[in-house]
């Protein structure tokens, strides 16, 4: 093999574009388990639900519209979170994009407080979170999930059955539509090269 070769490495990798309402969030849960149940992987299902949420949470926050039932009319094309899910080596990734600049800010909540300690929760079950900020804008939040061995491309000789959610929930095509699809393709290519250059420098070649 020529010494300036890349060997490629299994990489899982699903996304979703959703309307920026609160009702996000629990449709975000429903897309980590039936993605982690279609890899294999459903055992990391309980705590990557868990960050992903969280994460949710404060996309919406930042992002979209907060009453927990928002008329038709208050949705507007701007109100797009993105959300995605990666298996690389060893590893698991939640990333959101939603399309502010502003990062999410970690607070030290009091104990009987309702509310603050998403990202608290995020860091007790990560191995690491970050920002990324895509050319197209925006940003990701994303969390990575150690899985404990290096992850292998599943058959998908099956049928794979739909994800059913509420209607309203997909975000409508549109440019930040678009724009979310864009970010996380970004953070998905971004960090894939990385692992795929780290993995050709391990190898000695």
């Amino acid at each position: 093999m020529p010494s300036d070769a890349v060997t490629p490495i299994p990489l899982l990798a699903a996304s979703l574009r959703m309307t920026a309402v609160p009702s996000a969030v629990a449709c975000s849960r429903k897309f980590v388990r039936h993605t982690l149940k279609r890899w294999q992987l459903e055992e990391h299902a309980d705590e990557a639900m868990l960050i992903m949420s969280e994460l949710v949470t404060n996309a919406v926050k930042a992002s979209g519209i907060t009453a927990l039932k928002p008329k038709p009319w208050q949705i507007k094309a701007e109100h797009v979170i993105g959300i995605q899910l990666r298996a690389i080596e060893a590893s698991l990734y939640a990333d959101v994009w939603d399309r502010t600049a502003a990062a999410p800010v970690r607070r030290n909540p009091m104990l009987d407080a309702e509310s603050g300690r998403g990202l608290v929760l995020v860091e007790s079950l990560a191995k690491q979170w970050d920002v990324f900020r895509p050319r197209s804008g925006g940003k990701v939040v994303w969390a990575e999930l150690p899985l404990g061995m290096a992850v292998e491309e599943p058959s998908f000789d099956h049928q794979r059955p739909p994800l059913m959610l509420p209607e309203g929930i997909r975000a409508a095509s549109g440019l930040v539509e678009q724009q979310a699809r864009t970010g996380l393709f970004e953070h998905l290519m971004d960090t894939t090269v990385e692992h795929m250059c780290a993995a050709h420098l391990d190898d000695g070649s």
